[in-house]
């Protein structure tokens, strides 16, 4: 399970369906509807916030924006929570890690969109977060 920090529109159409499927599964998870999956570390950011479904939702509604720029058809009924989002603090050494760790995923995957990307000095992020200083999250699993 991937929680991109990075900005949906960085990746490509494998990815960004993969995403979807894994926050609905972290969805699921949250809402206590599934037996696997209950102590990973991409969970972890959004089990210590006050309202995690909340969070997971607005997680959720940035994607299907993203999405729908595409053109792609991803439901928007599946997203349980419609409300106020706050935003979450994602580190730079975070943000640096997971956009590398792309760009590897890119290289065989889609060369074309790697080859867009490889020199992007500002990484942009998902719209849910705000970036702060320090290195990679202590939840990280490092490939």
């Amino acid at each position: 399970m991937r929680l991109w920090s990075i900005h949906p529109s960085y990746l490509d159409s494998k990815g960004l369906v993969a995403l979807w499927r894994e926050t609905l599964l972290a969805q699921n998870v949250l809402l206590g509807k599934t037996k696997g999956y209950k102590n990973h570390p991409q969970l972890n950011r959004f089990k210590n916030l006050e309202d995690p479904i909340n969070a997971i939702s607005c997680y959720l509604h940035y994607i299907v924006d993203e999405a729908d720029s595409r053109e792609y058809n991803f439901n928007r009924n599946k997203i349980v929570k419609n409300g106020n989002c706050h935003q979450i603090e994602v580190t730079e050494g975070q943000i640096t890690y997971e956009f590398k760790h792309l760009l590897i995923k890119l290289k065989d995957r889609d060369p074309s969109r790697y080859d867009k990307l490889k020199n992007q000095k500002k990484i942009e992020i998902h719209p849910l977060f705000v970036r702060i200083e320090g290195n990679i999250e202590e939840w990280e699993i490092i490939y």
